[in-house]
């Protein structure tokens, strides 16, 4: 189903006022199963609207059995608390970067290696087909249950304050905000950037007041955290893909009746693939918004960028750090990187 960016906005008007408190149920009886669900974008991200839109029709098709509350917008804290949370139980459900989720399971961080997909078509090849199977198989044996199908977080273009980023020269020395991930830590280092990895609920505050001078995140986030009005530059690099994975905590979903689960995987991936093509359509009109809101735009050639990585050992570094298996199944969908 295609939705314009104006039916996303004004459904996720609709949808605010029940996230954190959901509907009561449509059959008058209290929920057999009654699980957290918790993620970090705003209401107006299409990845919350098509998630509580699943968590309705499984409370539907479940019969009220199963009640999914939603809660946006980093209300039960940052990403490393929820994911805390995650996995001590005290939240069933949680949509994590890959790159983040790699502190645990080093293997989600492949889809984040820098340059390396071109564009959307080979993202979904990979993260479908075997790029994914591998990655989901190492979440699996790290007691957490994921879903099939990755959702979007989009391409990732560089902001700053100061000044347009038009080669690798440009990042020298910048003070950059990246999410408390090793792989954008490191990426940055190899460009001689100064990395600070902070959550993204401090992300804002910290170019507010200068603590950061840029920070990198898709066009959809750069204008739904409103990040225009303290950054002037937006560099279209698209430097890695990231998306999010959806996961559950092994023994709520085991407490679940095998009926259950399949219904519930079935809306959750199915919402996935649907938030995919909402935020392709989304991401073609944000750029022309940020322009009419004093944004500046360029993009700059991305192979001098990769030149630099190569060089400075970063793709070296990472194929040890993931193994021969993995780095193999990653360029079957790549191409050669190392």
């Amino acid at each position: 189903m295609n939705i314009s960016r104006r039916k996303i906005i004004q459904g996720s008007a609709a949808v605010a006022a029940v996230s954190a408190a959901p509907l009561p149920l449509v059959f008058g009886q209290s929920a057999e199963f009654t699980y957290k669900y918790a993620h970090n974008v705003p209401t107006t991200h299409p990845m919350h609207i098509r998630a509580k839109a699943a968590a309705d029709a499984i409370r539907t098709e479940t019969q009220g059995r199963l009640e999914i509350q939603v809660y946006p917008s980093n209300q039960l804290g940052g990403d490393t608390d929820m994911f805390s949370q995650l996995r001590s139980g005290g939240i069933e459900l949680f949509t994590l970067s890959g790159l983040i989720l790699s502190t645990l399971v080093p293997a989600a961080a492949l889809n984040g290696v820098g340059f390396a997909f071109p564009d959307y078509a080979s993202v979904w090849r990979a993260m479908d087909g075997d790029v994914g199977a591998y990655v989901r198989s190492q979440i699996t044996k790290a007691n957490l249950v994921v879903m099939d199908r990755m959702w979007d977080n989009g391409f990732r273009q560089i902001t700053t304050s100061n000044k347009p980023i038009n080669g690798p020269d440009d990042l020298r020395g910048l003070k950059i905000r990246v999410p408390v991930s090793p792989m954008w830590t490191s990426m940055f280092k190899a460009f001689d950037s100064a990395p600070t990895s902070l959550n993204s609920s401090e992300m804002y505050t910290a170019m507010q007041t200068k603590v950061v001078d840029a920070q990198e995140n898709p066009v959809s986030i750069i204008s739904l955290f409103k990040l225009n009005e303290v950054q002037k530059f937006c560099s279209m690099t698209n430097h890695m893909w990231d998306g999010f994975w959806f996961l559950a905590n092994r023994r709520a979903w085991e407490r679940l009746p095998v009926q259950l689960r399949e219904i519930a995987a079935k809306h959750l991936n199915a919402a996935a693939v649907a938030q995919r093509a909402d935020m392709e359509m989304l991401n073609a009109t944000l750029q022309k918004d940020l322009v009419s809101k004093g944004m500046v735009f360029n993009t700059p050639t991305t192979e001098p960028f990769r030149q630099k990585l190569r060089s400075a050992g970063f793709y070296s570094e990472w194929k040890s750090r993931f193994g021969q298996e993995a780095w193999d199944i990653l360029e079957r969908s790549t191409g050669k990187l190392a």
